[in-house]
């Protein structure tokens, strides 16, 4: 008897979360670091390298929409839960039911209003942030589950993926070559907007959400092209910039603990799961080896300038190797096989608090 409880014991233990019907759907919302070809659809007839070879080429064997050679994380996400790959939601946005949810991040969005960065006198390129993506978010759950009822009962079953977002709030000030300290001036009005769109979820009947911090983008190739210097001061052990990496350490701390604190605020049955992507990148980085990769502060698609950079990915770019030996895919985003990685330190552990695949 006792021998059999135990087999059965580590039989569920080893069932999927997708075979336990754990999450029937994930509704996600985030920048390019996501976008599953939302940006694309807005293009439309307008001429996008995203839209054109190299991109897709590891995975889907075509452009996908994505950002990246081919799956970013919201794909390793809904294949670790047995769900089919989370569609975009501008495509069918009047007419799609969704049926395994959505994906509403658009590349280059922030988390704040374009108008908060004019009162800093910058213009952000994308008018869109966080709000209008929860605008169209509760758009289609007024369409695809009207009334109170109906709504709780979908996304009680559903997984919510708040970003990454924040990062573009930040890059296109450091971009415009803006005075870098005063991005920290930033910090508590991003975790703020990110903190009422959590409680606005949850007040929606939202169940679980997962709320993913900032990269380490010191050790992103545009950033170590841009800021290139010649103080060896300027970089740590891992040749990334240091005063950058600082300041996405102060994002995410100051992120966590607003997580930290929201969480002793809900009832016990909301689980908000912070998501330290800074540590799981910050993995191939310190050993990248152990994870195929031969430099992992080069760009796989690129030019001929410091870092691969000097040319936008495309057409007539250079790939400089097979993308599977690479952690940066363009010099902003990253490859299908950092994205890899960086999943699996959210969905096992120790990357995430909790593990995704021990949040139900």
């Amino acid at each position: 008897m006792y021998l059999v409880l135990l087999v059965s014991a580590v039989l569920l233990l080893n069932v999927t979360l997708g075979e336990c019907g754990c999450y029937k759907r994930i509704f996600s919302f985030g920048d390019s670091i996501i976008d599953s070809g939302n940006f694309v659809h807005i293009a439309g007839d307008h001429p996008c390298p995203y839209k054109e070879p190299p991109f897709g080429m590891t995975y889907f064997k075509h452009p996908s929409g994505r950002i990246s050679d081919g799956r970013v994380v919201i794909d390793f996400y809904a294949q670790a839960l047995q769900l089919p790959f989370i569609p975009p939601s501008l495509p069918e946005k009047d007419l799609g039911q969704f049926p395994h949810g959505a994906n509403f991040a658009v590349l280059a969005s922030t988390a704040l209003p374009p108008e908060y960065f004019r009162r800093w006198n910058l213009t952000v390129p994308m008018p869109i942030s966080l709000a209008t993506q929860m605008e169209w978010f509760k758009q289609m759950l007024q369409r695809i589950a009207p009334g109170d009822a109906a709504t709780r009962a979908l996304l009680g079953e559903s997984l919510i993926l708040l970003g990454e977002i924040g990062g573009n709030d930040y890059n296109f000030w450091f971009f415009a070559r803006k005075p870098r300290e005063i991005a920290y001036q930033f910090i508590p009005d991003v975790v703020a907007r990110i903190s009422s769109t959590v409680q606005e979820l949850i007040g929606l009947g939202a169940k679980t959400i997962m709320i993913p911090g900032n990269f380490p983008t010191g050790c992103v190739p545009a950033y170590l092209s841009g800021y290139q210097s010649s103080d060896p001061a300027d970089y740590d052990e891992l040749r990334c910039l240091r005063w950058f990496n600082a300041f996405s350490a102060a994002h995410n701390g100051a992120l966590r603990d607003e997580v930290s604190r929201l969480r002793a605020q809900q009832h016990p049955d909301v689980k908000l799961i912070y998501a330290d992507y800074f540590g799981a990148a910050l993995q191939f980085f310190r050993d990248p080896r152990r994870f195929g990769i031969d430099d992992p502060l080069l760009a796989c698609c690129g030019g001929h300038g410091p870092y691969h950079t000097g040319a936008t990915c495309g057409r007539t770019a250079t790939v400089w190797g097979d993308p599977g030996s690479f952690a940066n895919w363009d010099g902003l985003h990253m490859t299908e096989k950092a994205y890899h990685v960086i999943a699996d330190g959210v969905l096992n552990g120790p990357f995430a608090d909790p593990p995704l695949l021990h949040s139900c």
